[in-house]
């Protein structure tokens, strides 16, 4: 499909984002972080965590004060192998970036080392932390909990959220496998983003208490919030499609991020207080990085893992399709498409940009303006 979006350059939306990251509080070297985050999505063509997500997932949380501008991160407990950490309700993605760091060293030194995080917030795209172990040449994996959102097999309550199970394995190809998606049929950040397009919801995704399915986006988002509509799980409704592998997985990263951490869960990571007042989301990650040289050698390891990637591309094709990809590579392939474009932006993300500008009163001009 034709791109008909005007793009923004990498570099002037990157320092866009910075100063307006600096703008609503956040420290400089920490907005660093969190443009890189949100861009790194746009770069994988992840178009529902990147600049869509900018405004009113951190921007406006941090004006409802479900968010902290400045994360005071507290080391918990911490051995040799593995490190808790409690963000205190600020900026998940500072949080994850520092906890990854400290685990990569820990890796290299002891083969492997695992962690979590409690009391934190959305950190963006799980696969920029498990991409930060791959670029050392190790195996990175993150689960994170979130608002509830996913019911049961059998049930229709919005009990756990999307929890992606994520990895990224190191390959001698150009790119990693990199699987990264939630444990649902559809994320809310989708969702977010047919709401903003003014796109239906596909049916069959999401179902009312009465076991309806629901596709009106905004309404859907309006029903999540008051419990009303809830997301299936991977495979879909019931066990014919065999929905319960994807309720099982949700509960695994459910469980990791919670209990591991200490931390909260379920019905208490709603951002909503029981007199309907905004209040902090308690989010809870874990992270497992493993260095293949403590086993048979990255070598090996990379060589063995892009084999079983190319001779999966390479095997027999359905009729009328020509190409098998493997876990990332259309992620990669996005990237060369836009690395010399830019960042595309719909006119939704365009008045966002300049409302943003104007409260700010910052220094910049897009071409989309003129």
């Amino acid at each position: 499909m034709t791109e008909t979006r005007p793009y923004v350059a990498w570099d002037l939306m990157n320092r866009f984002m910075i100063d307006a990251f600096t703008g609503f509080g956040v420290p400089r070297e920490d907005a660093e972080i969190c443009a890189d985050v949100l861009l790194e999505s746009d770069r994988r063509g992840i178009e529902s965590h990147g600049c869509n997500r900018f405004k009113p997932i951190y921007l406006d949380r941090i004006d409802k004060g479900t968010l902290l501008p400045v994360t005071n991160i507290e080391i918990l407990k911490e051995t040799p192998t593995t490190l808790v950490m409690d963000a205190h309700d600020g900026m998940g993605m500072v949080a994850s970036y520092h906890m990854m760091k400290k685990l990569i060293e820990k890796a290299k030194a002891c083969g492997m080392a695992g962690g979590a995080i409690r009391n934190s917030t959305h950190y963006g795209i799980a696969g920029y932390w498990t991409g930060m172990a791959c670029n050392e040449g190790m195996i990175g994996i993150t689960g994170t909990n979130a608002r509830p959102s996913i019911a049961p097999t059998f049930g229709v309550e919005n009990m756990m959220g999307t929890n992606p199970l994520t990895f990224s394995i190191p390959t001698d190809e150009e790119f990693p496998f990199c699987l990264d998606c939630a444990t649902s049929i559809v994320q809310r950040g989708r969702i977010e983003y047919y709401a903003r397009e003014g796109r239906p919801t596909p049916a069959g995704t999401v179902i009312s208490r009465n076991g309806e399915a629901l596709t009106d986006s905004e309404q859907i988002l309006k029903d999540l919030v008051a419990g009303t509509a809830a997301l299936a799980p991977l495979g879909g409704i019931g066990e014919e499609l065999a929905g319960y592998k994807g309720y099982g997985y949700a509960a695994i990263v459910e469980i990791l991020s919670a209990a591991l951490s200490g931390g909260q869960f379920m019905k208490a990571l709603t951002g909503v207080s029981e007199d309907g007042s905004p209040q902090m989301y308690h989010l809870g990650h874990f992270f497992f990085v493993v260095d293949p040289d403590a086993f048979m050698g990255r070598d090996v390891f990379m060589k063995i893992a892009g084999d079983i990637c190319r001779a999966l591309r390479a095997s027999d094709k359905a009729p009328g399709h020509d190409r098998i990809y493997t876990a990332g590579e259309k992620e990669y392939l996005a990237w060369l498409d836009r690395k010399d474009k830019g960042v595309p932006v719909s006119e939704a993300v365009q008045k966002e940009i300049i409302q943003i500008r104007d409260r700010l009163g910052l220094d910049y001009h897009f071409d989309f303006e003129d």
